[in-house]
């Protein structure tokens, strides 16, 4: 079948297609530990207990490390379309649905497809992958986006009159999403742009500032005053805490749910290069081959301050990982839309582009039917819970159950201490279920680990029955 390289057709199939893949790799792919089944499960609790203000890593346990805005999108979305993972991903991908939608017309501009910017956004490795991951940063992406893209609409002639306010409408969600890094990561860029033009008069002319920050404030201060009210501390540990310690001090003690993340220096640049490919490397050589002509083009310069800035920030901190450099995606995109008539061999470059995602949904339909490696080697408790846990027979975990557990379990699995565990062994009152990491079995004394019997097991733990008959 011959393929229309150069036809409006090929992308918005393309892009369609992408997408479905995305969609299904998110209905199949269990939830993982500890970072996706975690923000899985806070969404869970919040539909089961209606405490759509503070959320809550467990029953009771405030989580304070993130705002709310992805868990209302999941919380929403698994009360609309029942707890499953293709629910509670589902924001996620209409998010970069929406994001492939506010950059077509770039396209157009240059005369392009429309969908040919969706359609680069949707081959780079890291916004594929988070358009189906339960996480904070494909929020942040889409605020970040909105505020950049709004600035630049803004300051066009005879641009509609709402892009100034959508501005701070991205600033409020940003500050919902992921909070203050929403600033870090757009108005430096904005400043220094704006110097670079020396258009600064004409921003403080057409971006209504006063009503603006009143709009951004409108959004976001009510949910962080009302969450101070409940929980209070959360204001200190949030800002102070996520936003400097954590920047500064990859070490950081103070972390109440994550754990050290220490990098070196530098290693953004390697996230960039690997988890951007092979777009950023286009983008980089047309740099390179282009440099005495950039400042001449605004929109460039506008785009490469937007790329280069984030890796910039983040290049004196060891406490980071890949998902960082999600919200300059988009600028890769618009870069290489930009430069995309210039580029030589594009019907073999659009047909390597689309190996690695036809690739992942051919490997996960196989394994969707086979599990094999999933039950074993992913670090997910899913089919250990739902294959082998009902609600007949309580079921315990030795020390602190995983996300995935809680999350597919609906919260019925307890933690239980080696005591307690001997102790119900011991008094013969009740058969019951448990889930024990291999490594901590041998805590167990000799006679408590031989009444207990395995059912079955995954890539770390085994659920064993007990019964008092």
């Amino acid at each position: 079948m011959k393929l229309y390289w150069n036809k409006t057709s090929f992308f918005g199939y393309a892009v369609l297609g992408l997408l479905f893949i995305r969609g299904f790799l998110n209905a199949v792919i269990p939830l993982m530990d500890k970072t996706e089944a975690r923000y899985a499960e806070i969404a869970r609790i919040m539909i089961i207990t209606q405490n759509w203000i503070t959320l809550q890593i467990d029953y009771g346990v405030p989580f304070w490390a993130k705002p709310p805005l992805s868990t209302w999108l999941s919380a929403l979305s698994l009360k609309l379309f029942g707890v499953n993972e293709f629910a509670v991903r589902f924001p996620y991908l209409l998010l970069a649905a929406l994001m492939v939608f506010l950059i077509g017309k770039y396209a157009k501009r240059e005369q392009l497809p429309f969908f040919l910017p969706g359609f680069i956004l949707l081959t780079l490795p890291e916004f594929l992958l988070h358009a189906g991951v339960v996480s904070t940063d494909t929020s942040l992406a889409f605020s970040v986006a909105l505020v950049m893209l709004s600035f630049w609409e803004a300051l066009q002639n005879n641009s509609k009159w709402y892009w100034k306010y959508l501005i701070f409408v991205g600033f409020g969600l940003g500050l919902l999403a992921k909070g203050p890094i929403i600033f870090i990561l757009t108005v430096p860029p904005l400043v220094v742009w704006s110097f670079l033009l020396k258009n600064y008069r004409e921003i403080f002319k057409k971006i209504p500032w006063l009503i603006g920050s009143i709009i951004t404030l409108t959004i976001a201060l009510p949910w962080y005053i009302l969450t101070e009210k409940a929980t209070p501390g959360f204001i200190d540990y949030f800002i102070i805490g996520e936003h400097f310690k954590r920047f500064f001090d990859s070490s950081w003690s103070g972390d109440k749910y994550g754990f050290p993340k220490t990098q070196p220096l530098g290693i953004v640049w390697i996230f960039l290069f690997l988890f951007a490919l092979p777009w950023i490397q286009i983008v980089i050589y047309k740099v390179w081959k282009q440099k005495n002509q950039i400042l001449k083009n605004e929109w460039v310069i506008f785009l490469l301050i937007w790329l280069l800035w984030t890796p910039l920030f983040f290049t004196v901190s060891k406490s980071l990982i890949h998902p960082y450099i999600m919200p300059i995606m988009v600028p890769i995109a618009l870069l290489a839309t930009h430069w995309y008539k210039s580029l030589k061999y594009r019907k073999t470059l659009l047909k390597f582009v689309l190996i690695i995602p036809i690739l992942a949904f051919l490997l996960v339909l196989i394994e969707s039917f086979t599990k094999t490696y999933t039950k074993q080697y992913i670090p997910t408790d899913k089919y250990l819970v739902l294959e082998n846990i009902d609600s007949n027979t309580k079921t315990y975990h030795l020390y602190s159950k995983s996300y995935s557990t809680q999350f597919y379990s609906k919260g019925t699995v307890e933690n239980i201490s080696v005591e307690d565990l001997e102790q119900k062994i011991n008094n013969h009152n009740e058969s019951f279920k448990v889930i024990i990491k291999d490594r901590d079995f041998k805590e167990l004394t000799l006679d408590s680990q031989k009444k207990l019997h395995p059912i079955a097991k995954n890539y770390k733990k085994t659920i064993y029955r007990y019964s008092n008959k």
